[in-house]
């Protein structure tokens, strides 16, 4: 083992012992049964859905109980680090409510960055190698692939351990040479599993899970020649989930073959173990089969995809937490959200993820929303995602809130033609003079092949007696008097019956007089539409026509 004196001259001599750390960074005052949960996204990389899932379930476990959640930027590869990743981090936390309820201007127990905690990882590095429980390794890439050969030909299991470990039982004195010289090294964890055992723990969402001990020596500390000198993942989550009081991990189950590893970290460190509840990953039905949400396959695996779109944070919210709990999948949207997530009702098969469906509850959400509030959440989207529409609404606020009130405002089944906020401009777009291409061609696919004849003659009747909709007003009944005039089916049941005689029925003349209006054969109530748009409007779009 090496000397005290040779493991401190590794290390800066003002370094803090463990007992700086544990003063600086005391257990919380918080009531019996409280968890201290946290999300820990690394930036190398732009967030996946399933992190919102995760830290939606963090933040209400914490809440629910009286704790605190927290988010920990565990940034400690910086070769993987993605620019602009943490402010995307923060703009979806902010987006969908899950802000941390502490940070570095508010909270104790930061930085909440680990490449700001790098003092405090290389107390207790320090600490397992005066214990014995960590040793210096100096083994290169190449000897570490030979070692790897030598195993997959002697029918060994790989890593790097036991007789494998080249530098765990190494002489002192061979040490303190390679030292003095200056070679790089890494720090290696001296693990205390055996192949073939076995290790229990206790996951707060699967019960009892039995797994083969970790028998690997893994790297704690990353090679002496970078700067700064940082750790791995696995110690640096150890050392911060203790120093910052987290009581309960939640996180991806992809996690659950390094908790052996884990559990002999907080050991050997003399901590108190954490729980651990992991999570089933986010899926998605691909043909017949299953498989994980990819953000390289499937857009809407990126948090920012629903962000750019538009998709009402409540609404992703409520399809999120019924994701965790089908019980909240049952109820109304303000009750799901106010109604606690449960561990033990979260499922351990991975939950499919279907547009479609939220698609269905995004239309249900908005239906109930006033025009005013869903003009204010278009106008933000706007602002940032398509300025000219911003700048449309703006100038046209009556002519927009018009719009929205049609077959919305005292009905009992209002409309659910607008899912997300990017659905506005194609949905509601034609209702704006600025936005809209007035139909000239009275060949126009849209009319469904009716002779450029008779589609001139529908709209020029139209403008010439037209009468504004009014509470007085049989509005379309100067459609049907025009469609009657120029030979059109009373109806559908007598164009089929003998189609030769008529051009079409008045269902296709009203629908000359819809494309004219609206540029699509489908829209709300027509007379509600011309109201909203006004006389002026009208003839203009219906004379456009050559």
């Amino acid at each position: 083992m090496l000397s005290q004196h040779v493991i401190d001259s590794l290390f800066p001599p003002e370094l803090p012992e463990p007992e700086h750390w544990e003063h600086r960074y005391p257990p919380r005052d918080l009531p019996a049964g409280a968890e201290v949960t946290r999300f820990a996204p690394s930036p190398t990389g732009y967030l996946h859905i399933g992190g919102v899932y995760a830290a939606t379930i963090d933040a209400d476990v914490a809440h629910q109980s009286g704790g605190r959640y927290l988010v920990r930027l565990e940034d400690t590869d910086q070769a993987r680090f993605t620019e602009g990743a943490a402010e995307q981090f923060a703009e979806a936390f902010a987006y969908f409510s899950i802000v941390p309820d502490e940070d570095d201007a508010s909270g104790r127990y930061g930085p909440y960055h680990q490449s700001a905690r790098a003092q405090t990882y290389l107390t207790y590095v320090r600490e397992l190698l005066r214990q014995g429980r960590a040793y210096p390794c100096f083994a290169t890439k190449q000897d570490l692939a030979e070692i790897t050969a030598r195993q997959r030909a002697a029918g060994a299991l790989p890593g790097y351990y036991g007789k494998w470990a080249l530098w765990r039982d190494a002489d002192p004195d061979q040490v303190s040479e390679r030292l003095a010289a200056g070679e790089p090294y890494v720090v290696r964890f001296r693990s205390p599993g055996l192949t073939g055992t076995r290790v229990s723990f206790t996951d707060a969402i699967r019960g009892q899970l039995t797994l083969d001990d970790n028998r690997n020596d893994a790297v704690i500390l990353k090679s002496s020649d970078a700067e700064p000198r940082l750790p791995t993942y696995h110690f640096a989550h150890a050392v911060d989930d203790h120093l910052m009081r987290i009581s309960l991990v939640i996180r991806g189950e992809e996690w659950i073959s390094s908790v052996p590893l884990h559990l002999q970290l907080f050991d050997a460190l003399g901590f108190e173990r954490v729980t651990y509840a992991h999570i089933a990953l986010l899926m998605k039905q691909d043909g017949g089969s299953r498989r994980k949400l990819s953000k390289r396959k499937d857009p809407e695996a990126t948090v920012s995809f629903y962000i750019e779109q538009g998709f009402p944070a409540p609404a992703v919210q409520y399809y999120l937490r019924g994701l965790a709990n089908g019980r909240l999948a049952e109820m109304p949207l303000a009750e799901a959200l106010v109604a606690p997530i449960r561990l033990s009702e979260c499922g351990t098969a991975g939950p499919l993820v279907d547009m479609v469906k939220l698609d269905d509850i995004c239309a249900d959400y908005v239906a109930t929303l006033a025009g005013e509030q869903i003009l204010a959440e278009v106008t933000a989207w706007a602002d940032r995602y398509a300025p000219d529409l911003a700048a449309v609404l703006a100038a046209e606020r009556p002519l927009a809130l018009r719009a929205l009130a049609i077959e919305r405002e005292g009905s009992a089944n209002p409309r659910k033609d607008l899912r997300k906020w990017a659905d506005f401009r194609p949905v509601y777009g034609y209702f704006f003079p600025e936005l809209f291409i007035p139909v000239t061609d009275p060949a126009d696919p849209r009319f469904g092949g009716l002779d450029p004849d008779l589609v001139r003659a529908v709209a020029g009747a139209f403008a010439a007696g037209y009468t504004p909709p009014g509470p007085d007003t049989d509005w379309f009944g100067q459609i049907r008097g025009l469609a009657a005039d120029l030979g059109f089916a009373p109806n559908q049941k007598a164009y089929k019956q003998d189609p030769a005689a008529y051009p079409g029925s008045i269902r296709e003349a009203s629908q000359v007089i819809r494309i004219l209006l609206t540029g699509t054969p489908r829209s709300p109530d027509l007379a509600a539409v011309a109201a909203a748009l006004g006389p002026d409007e009208v003839l203009r779009r219906v004379r456009a026509v050559g």
